[in-house]
């Protein structure tokens, strides 16, 4: 605003009407307190219903270390879209992870390719991304290895899993990019190239 807001206003408005600067120490302290709040309720900070997390998908933490390199590479494409375009927002990232999701449930059980429908050509440009970002995993495989060994099971777990951090560190409100600033701080734009193995570890926060 440049200016003055009252309290009120401020926990009103913010992220609804209010586009918030990223630095802003009031958000970032309701973010934390929204956060601390949920986890003592047992609960997302967003509100979000359960049905959205697919709680049907299982995901070992075992699987999060087997496959830490994909998780880092779909983390670094959702943060490549968060930069190639200000004005995407949590919910965003968040609908084009849930289509990818269920794109690959689908798949997976039943062998079926079939893409959900979207005409936001946002969401549409975040999961052309993250399908670029899985095709140059496989191709790297298959060039160390001779072949890959990435199951689509294995992405479907991987978008699964960030979509529960999204939808875990998402305020709720519609201009929310609490999920957003948390991935560009995971790779500072002077990175261009994702973490190396040595590295990545420090990265991956279970929600």
């Amino acid at each position: 605003m440049h200016g003055r807001i009252c309290p009120q206003c401020c926990g009103e408005q913010r992220e609804v009407t209010l586009d918030c600067p990223s630095d802003c120490p009031y958000l970032l302290q309701a973010r934390q307190q929204a956060r601390e709040h949920a986890t003592a309720q047992k609960e997302q900070p967003g509100g979000q219903d359960r049905e959205a997390m697919l709680p049907e998908i299982e995901i070992a933490e075992q699987f999060l270390y087997e496959r830490e390199e994909l998780i880092l590479g779909i983390s670094f494409a959702l943060t490549k879209s968060a930069r190639a375009d200000r004005a995407l927002l949590d919910r965003d990232l968040i609908a084009a992870l849930s289509s990818l999701a269920k794109s690959y449930q689908t798949l997976v059980d039943s062998n079926l390719i079939y893409e959900q429908p979207t005409a936001n050509m946002a969401h549409q440009g975040v999961a052309r991304e993250i399908e670029t970002m899985v095709r140059e995993f496989r191709e790297a495989e298959r060039q160390h290895i001779g072949h890959t060994r990435l199951r689509d099971s294995e992405v479907l777990k991987t978008l699964v899993f960030l979509l529960r951090m999204g939808l875990g560190r998402t305020s709720g409100r519609p201009k929310s990019r609490a999920f957003i600033d948390f991935l560009l701080a995971q790779f500072p734009e002077k990175h261009s190239a994702i973490a190396g193995p040595h590295e990545a570890g420090s990265r991956i926060v279970i929600p």
